[in-house]
């Protein structure tokens, strides 16, 4: 369980892309772009955030970091796994 989650990308639109499959096989609407650099998925009392950096360098992986995504059931995984491999 979460709150909110905020990652970093250098590409908005393809994030875009990506999460509104990948979170819409799992019944999150679609991302929210908010100018200048916030996307915002919204959904199940759990926010997503997704952001350029805000020093302007590039945004890089999280260290160990790790983020997990409630799932109503084992299919639902498989077609999140499919969506974001597509």
């Amino acid at each position: 369980m979460f709150s909110h989650i905020t990652i970093g990308s250098d590409d908005l639109d393809a994030s875009k892309a990506f999460y509104d499959a990948a979170l819409g096989a799992l019944g999150c609407p679609p991302g929210e772009m908010v100018p200048p650099n916030r996307l915002f998925y919204t959904h199940d009392g759990g926010r997503l955030m997704i952001t350029t950096p805000l020093n302007g360098e590039p945004a890089t992986g999280a260290n160990g970091g790790t983020i997990g995504f409630k799932a109503a059931s084992p299919e639902a995984v498989d077609a999140w796994h499919k969506a974001g491999v597509a």
